[in-house]
């Protein structure tokens, strides 16, 4: 026998649905089905969101979702939650954008600037060298995001 019980399983995923309302989970194929794409997370390296003794990957599973950490979404929420995701990376994106554009024009100020003021090679090169850093530390910003998003 699984321990909770499919039906407290059920009753904590629905926990709050309001009266009246579809209730995200009704029967227990979605309880198997959640708790094994966990597992299979767990499986793959994502690190268990409880303190548990539990050794197998599907037992964290379900004991994470018994405690609430993990939580059910309905298709409709899903595609709700995808869009929002999607702008967020969006913005996200602008923003890196924005900065690895602040960053080239810094740069390019600074190699400007080295190169009209009579100061030691040292210092032109260390004010072109920094502005090229930064650039490059956006631009993996920036990669890392798209990855995120495929």
């Amino acid at each position: 026998m699984l321990h909770p019980s499919y039906s407290d399983l059920m009753k904590v995923v629905n926990a709050d649905v309001e009266p009246g309302e579809t209730k995200v989970v009704n029967s227990r194929y979605s309880i198997v089905m959640a708790t094994a794409k966990r597992a299979r997370q767990l499986v793959d390296g994502d690190e268990p969101l409880i303190d548990g003794d539990a050794a197998k990957p599907l037992s964290l599973a379900v004991e994470e979702l018994n405690q609430g950490k993990i939580k059910i979404i309905a298709d409709d929420e899903l595609e709700e939650f995808e869009n929002d995701f999607k702008e967020q990376a969006a913005e996200k994106q602008k923003e890196i954008m924005e900065q690895r554009a602040e960053a080239k024009r810094l740069a390019e100020e600074a190699a400007e600037a080295a190169e009209e003021e009579p100061a030691p090679k040292k210092s032109r090169k260390s004010k072109a060298a920094a502005a090229e850093e930064e650039e490059e530390e956006i631009s993996e910003d920036a990669e890392e995001v798209v990855d995120d998003e495929e």
